[in-house]
């Protein structure tokens, strides 16, 4: 019995095992038959992924058309060069090299040589750089070159100050000049610009105290053409300097292009000298600043600031957005296409605006890791973006004057923190009044956002 069991299960594994063989056979070749025709349908059909944005594709949710190549193909010639870099720090490019890495802000600045070398010896970038202007051509020669000697500095080490400080100076006036603009830094000096305490200024009956805080002021130049100028300015500013204490001199050309780079070597000579600021105002030397105004201003916003501690993303000014270069060749803000395409960044006007030393400091470090650009307040929203930091738009500062009949108003400077631009004589007398006009107008709020008109229009307007 039990050897016919054992004969019939060795038939029943001889005739069932080519059967199961065979029914395998014929499911493989059937999915493979399957794979095949998906794979066609997919090729002709050219199907891809689509991820979230405003391009629909089934049950995908939509995406930007621009959502790989925005400013990345483009073919001029700074998007180039910041593109190298960027590239590097892309985490999707580069996911295991960027976990090893150390954060951008910290990243010396040799990544900009490197790009620098790479992209110059293209062809068409080549050629794209016999058409630029002149003033392009001296610009894109030198931007690599960032350590340039420091001719003059203050005495009191960050910036001009009183002979005592009994707490960390609230603000450092950080004002741009060249070296023939001794009538204009007078002026500043003799009015808003004025070192040591500085009492603030009530915004309504109510405060209880005035509130006040310690100013600082440095001014930051280059060195002026002498065959402009036909005279050495060196004695008369060292003279000028030992006077006032307040100068800050760098061994480079003072051009309008050349202000990015001033804006870099000053934060590189605070992060070295400035410790205790807690806050810079950054302008030109024809503004207008409502001094008073400014300090109580700041005093709120550090002690939001410290209960927040958000003190290492302040900045603050007359923001302007979705701008673009300027294709007029007549302006003095003239950018090729050949040289910078898209739209700018969001940035804060020039002419005045307010950081905290913390983020200068910052603003310091990840400027090594990106190309200095022809306008200043443009780079400033460069460097912020890649940050990951947003400038604050604030109706107070006023890049581009009054709008319409708004400063004629009795306590009109009483409403503002900055206004751009005025002459010193005009500088001499709104101080006079300011300070004639302090009761009647002390009560006068600081411009809400309902009085502020589109910044894009007034933008225009004013180039």
């Amino acid at each position: 019995m039990a050897r016919r069991c054992c004969r019939l299960r060795n038939i029943l594994i001889c005739v069932c095992t080519p059967c199961v063989c065979l029914a395998l056979l014929i499911i493989y070749v059937a999915v493979m038959v399957c794979l095949n025709m998906t794979v066609t349908m997919n090729s002709q059909l050219d199907l891809h992924f689509v991820a979230p944005g405003n391009v629909n594709n089934g049950s995908f949710a939509p995406l930007p058309k621009t959502f790989w190549k925005h400013h990345l193909d483009s073919d001029a010639f700074w998007n180039q060069l910041q593109q190298v870099i960027d590239y590097d720090f892309n985490p999707i490019l580069h996911p295991r090299r960027n976990k090893a890495r150390s954060p951008r802000s910290s990243v010396g600045d040799s990544l900009l040589g490197q790009s620098f070398a790479q992209v110059t010896i293209m062809d068409n970038m080549r050629k794209n750089f016999e058409h630029f202007p002149k003033q392009i051509q001296e610009f894109v020669r030198y931007m690599q070159k960032r350590n340039y000697p420091i001719l003059i500095q203050p005495d009191g080490v960050c910036g001009a100050k009183a002979k005592e400080e009994r707490e960390p100076p609230l603000v450092l006036l950080a004002i741009k000049t060249t070296e023939c603009n001794l009538k204009k830094r007078q002026a500043i000096r003799q009015t808003w610009g004025r070192v040591g305490w500085v009492e603030g200024q009530k915004t309504n009956r109510s405060s209880e105290g005035v509130l006040g805080g310690y100013v600082r002021r440095v001014f930051l130049l280059g060195k002026e053409d002498n065959d402009q100028l036909s005279m050495d300015m060196s004695d008369f500013l060292k003279t000028e300097s030992k006077h006032y204490g307040d100068i800050l001199q760098w061994d480079f050309k003072d051009t309008f292009f050349n202000l990015t780079l001033k804006d870099v070597l000053f934060w590189s000579w605070f992060s070295r000298h400035c410790n205790r600021i807690h806050f810079i105002f950054k302008g030109d030397d024809d503004v207008f600043i409502n001094t008073p105004k400014l300090i109580t201003y700041l005093q709120s916003q550090l002690e939001k600031s410290q209960a927040l501690n958000t003190l290492e993303d302040f900045m603050v000014g007359e923001v302007i957005g979705s701008a673009k270069p300027n294709r007029v060749k007549s302006s003095k803000y003239f950018i090729p296409d050949t040289f910078y395409k898209g739209f700018y960044p969001l940035y804060p006007g020039g002419g005045g605006l307010v950081y905290s030393g913390l983020l200068a400091k910052r603003l310091y470090n990840i400027s090594k890791t990106v190309h200095l650009f022809p306008i200043d307040d443009v780079y400033v929203g460069m460097c912020m973006i890649r940050l990951h930091a947003l400038p604050v738009h604030n109706p107070a500062f006023l890049t581009f004057d009054f709008p319409k009949n708004e400063g004629e108003e009795l306590c009109s400077y009483h409403t503002i923190l900055m206004v751009h631009k005025r002459t010193p004589e005009q500088i001499v007398s709104l101080w006079a009044d300011m300070q004639r006009t302090q009761r009647q107008c002390q009560d006068v709020p600081l411009r809400s956002a309902d009085k502020k008109i589109n910044a894009e229009d007034r933008l225009v307007a004013a180039f």
